[in-house]
């Protein structure tokens, strides 16, 4: 007599899983990106990242201040109750980014800030059951405050 429960299509819980876990590994793909690839030039003021900033006008004070917004959200994209906004607010990010790569450079790079927005508004997307949390939060300590 045959077995006829097993099946060989996994099940939804094993598919959601597997998602979940897809998904946290672009979330720290993308964390360390913006923290080792993108904000440590900055923060570091690497040869590349002040001259950039210096042909933008910009200067120290605006590549720091970019350097701490990336590192800012690179870390919030990894504690679960920040990771959508965190998202959302790199995306943002990266609007000026692109906006900044078609005025500056000529559009140069302008592929790469859209190219991140992808996987960053697909994280912001599924994780945005988190914000409800959050405003909780917020209220409460706004209460005790």
């Amino acid at each position: 007599m045959s077995d006829t429960t097993a099946s060989p299509t996994p099940t939804a819980a094993a598919r959601g899983r597997g998602l979940r876990t897809a998904l946290r590994v672009v979330q720290v793909l993308l964390a360390v990106f913006f923290a080792v690839a993108s904000a440590l030039p900055k923060l570091v003021a690497h040869s590349s990242a002040s001259g950039t900033f210096a042909e933008m006008g910009w200067g120290d004070a605006g590549m720091y201040a970019i350097g701490v917004l990336e590192l800012a959200g690179a870390v919030a994209l990894l504690v679960p109750v920040l990771q959508s906004v965190a998202a959302t607010a790199l995306s943002a990010l990266m609007v000026g980014a692109f906006v900044v790569q078609l005025t500056c450079f000529g559009g140069e790079n302008a592929a790469t800030p859209l190219i991140l927005m992808v996987p960053l508004l697909a994280v912001a997307r599924a994780r945005r059951g988190h914000n409800e949390e959050l405003r909780r939060l917020v209220r409460a300590r706004g209460r005790r405050g």
